[in-house]
């Protein structure tokens, strides 16, 4: 009888590393949203890569962030280290040739949890000699000895094939927990729809808008050949909603365009999305309203 081997590997990292990035290039398709501001992904992600006798279930983490204050950030700390803990697999991602505080944190978190590690150093592509990776190599390898440290970029879908190899060779043998049919994640729609309107806010706002915007699907059906999709994009303050909406409604005609061009691509069919934009004031420091959004849970607001 042929071995399988299944694992879940949790990709770990200072906020805005590349870690969903990773996830998307590893999994051939867009499962995490991605952008240049931090706090973007705020679940621990489930995507599925199955190749031969391989399952490897992919864990994509919010970023840890120092002296967390605000109840969201509690929250996905929390939510993040607990990740590691229950992993066979921990891809530590870092940049390039800097080592910060965001950094070390979280490698103290892999070395209390003594799980097996890959160290994998992010956007290499903007080195001109990978000899001068080898300084950090030392430096994290004088903190935490990982199990491998490997070089790629993500963007450019440099390196994966071999990070792939080496984690086919780190995790356990186990029977497949999912079908190995062609299903390489298992995020409902609503997620996917919320989560790629929250990008484009995200991508065309810029810095004019803190982290404070939430979107929830509200109506999803099909007209004729034509689906139909109505979302409501939450803010925490009124001055908020007038910058999401824009002079004359012009910011969120254009988040509104970006988004249903997208998500035809990803329905395969014509798309009316319906899009407003409603106060919720303090929601991102309520622990219950925000275990209600899927964030967390409860307990690691604690």
């Amino acid at each position: 009888m042929t071995k399988k081997f299944c694992g879940y590997i949790s990709i770990v990292g200072k906020p805005n590393v590349g870690k969903s990035t990773l996830l998307n290039v590893i999994l051939d398709k867009k499962v995490s949203i991605t952008s240049r501001k931090s706090q973007t992904t705020r679940n621990n992600i489930l995507g599925v890569k199955t190749e031969g006798d391989f399952q490897m279930v992919f864990l994509d983490t919010p970023g840890i962030h120092i002296n967390a204050t605000k109840t969201m950030n509690k929250v996905l700390n929390h939510s993040a280290t607990s990740v590691i803990e229950d992993s066979d697999l921990v891809l530590f991602l870092v940049q390039r040739t800097a080592l910060q505080e965001q950094d070390l944190q979280v490698i103290n978190k892999i070395k209390e949890s003594n799980v097996r590690s890959i160290c994998v150093l992010n956007k290499v592509d903007q080195v001109e000699n990978k000899n001068q990776l080898l300084p950090l190599i030392q430096k994290i390898n004088d903190i935490y000895p990982f199990d491998h440290y490997i070089p790629i970029s993500a963007l450019n879908n440099e390196g994966i094939d071999e990070l792939i190899n080496l984690v086919k060779q780190s995790i356990p043998e186990n029977e497949h927990l999912y079908p190995d049919a062609n299903e390489d994640h298992d995020i409902p729609d609503n997620f996917f729809i919320s989560e790629l309107v929250r990008e484009k806010i995200i991508r065309s706002l810029g810095d004019e808008l803190p982290h404070e915007t939430y979107v929830v699907v509200e109506t999803k059906s099909m007209e004729g050949s034509m689906l139909s999709i109505g979302v409501v994009i939450y803010v925490a303050r009124d001055s908020q909603k007038s910058i999401v909406i824009g002079h004359e409604g012009s910011n969120l005609k254009r988040i509104g365009q970006q988004a249903r061009v997208e998500l035809e691509k990803m329905f395969s069919k014509k798309v009316m999305l319906k899009t407003f934009v409603k106060v919720n004031k303090n929601w991102n420091n309520d622990a219950q309203y925000l275990n209600s959004l899927g964030v967390g849970s409860n307990h690691d607001a604690s």
